[in-house]
């Protein structure tokens, strides 16, 4: 197998790549500016709700440093992003384990969808696409396109839901109330 057909694909892992290493960043600019008075259990949801943004915007930076490394044969590389999925579903197992587990949040729909559901079908994606490869390349790294992409929208959006939780709700329910109090909280990260 040639790997001429990634070539293809430049433009599209350039951006794709470029952008899921700036959101890296800007996640953790968010976390270090939200940390500064944590809500009860807030570890038990950070691990549920914010390290899964973090993989899946590292996941699509990685896919695109291996798409782009001068491969003779595209045969390791569809390997890789093949272990890469069958570790991404085993890995939203255990985000699914840890959002039922944690107290902090009541996960609603869209946190399944966006958290579990739809990273399960990017990861099963990646892993079906090596199988793919060798017989259908052209379908397979779309196949691996649509993936990196469904990834990084699913990180984008909750890494939005993420901040706009923190910054509208939580800390508008830690501020002082008229009456000296503070309201009551329920935590997600």
């Amino acid at each position: 197998m040639t790997v001429s057909e990634l070539t293809k694909w430049d433009n599209f892992y350039v951006i794709v790549g470029s952008a899921a290493g700036a959101l890296i960043g800007l996640q953790f600019v968010v976390i270090t500016l939200i940390a500064e008075k944590p809500p009860v259990g807030v570890a038990d949801a950070a691990a549920a709700f914010g390290s899964p943004t973090i993989v899946h915007f590292s996941v699509v930076l990685f896919l695109a440093a291996l798409l782009h490394a001068p491969w003779e044969s595209i045969t390791i590389a569809a390997a890789l992003w093949g272990c890469l999925g069958i570790g991404g579903l085993i890995y939203t197992v255990i985000v699914a384990r840890r959002m039922r587990k944690q107290i902090a949040y009541t996960p609603q729909f869209e946190d399944w969808l966006f958290h579990c559901l739809l990273p399960c079908a990017a990861y099963a994606t990646l892993a079906l696409s090596s199988f793919e490869t060798l017989s259908h390349m052209h379908e397979a790294l779309f196949g691996v396109g649509g993936a990196a992409l469904l990834l990084l929208l699913s990180g984008i959006h909750n890494a939005w839901d993420n901040v706009s939780y923190h910054v509208l709700f939580h800390r508008a329910s830690t501020e002082p109330r008229r009456d000296g109090t503070e309201a009551s909280d329920n935590a997600k990260n």
